[in-house]
């Protein structure tokens, strides 16, 4: 049988996106910004119940899976990136739906694309924090001395997204732009 963890991440990626279109549904559709605030703000709700899900899973004496660890870095995702989700939909909801202005595109060239992959990495590396953070409070609070083991087993794995994340963003776009200016 699969982790119960794996349903209370996808069980998770569902309610942040019902919890989204439900906001942008009472702001758009029943025009009534404030309580679609409301709504939105709840977001950070579904984040606990993961968190409180692998706690529960780890004190039963459930042995640390790949899909443990991989739930600190979905909570570390949601939290850095969360709300640029939100606005990248709210801003497309808008637009497609009720007329608002068209969303900007991503700059692909020149410094503009060079601070926007600076700005996706900086969220990457406080996902990277937050991860670390929650496995750390994970492996201090619940875990035994193996799971604690087990759990930090996030560390390489979040090393490795770095790594490839600088390269085929920041540096990438670093290079592009210089290799432009050359031309």
């Amino acid at each position: 049988m699969e982790s119960p963890v794996l349903l209370v991440i996808i069980g998770c990626e569902i309610g942040f996106w019902v919890v989204v279109f439900a906001g942008l549904a009472v702001r758009y559709g029943l025009r009534a910004p404030r309580a679609s605030t409301l709504i939105l703000r709840t977001v950070p709700v579904v984040d606990l119940v993961l968190l409180v899900a692998v706690a529960l899973d780890l004190h039963s004496g459930a042995p640390v899976e790949q899909i443990h660890r991989i739930a600190g870095i979905y909570l570390g995702v949601t939290v850095a990136f969360g709300h640029s989700m939100i606005r990248w939909a709210d801003v497309r909801c808008a637009h497609w739906f009720f007329d608002g202005p068209a969303p900007t595109p991503r700059p692909k060239h020149g410094p503009e694309a060079v601070h926007h992959e600076f700005i996706g990495f900086a969220r990457w590396l406080l996902a990277a924090g937050v991860a670390g953070v929650a496995v750390l409070g994970l492996a201090l609070t619940v875990a035994d001395d193996q799971q604690a083991h087990d759990l930090y087993g996030i560390f390489p794995l979040v090393g490795i997204i770095t790594a490839i994340w600088f390269a085929t963003g920041p540096a990438w776009a670093l290079f592009d732009q210089g290799s432009r200016i050359r031309s």
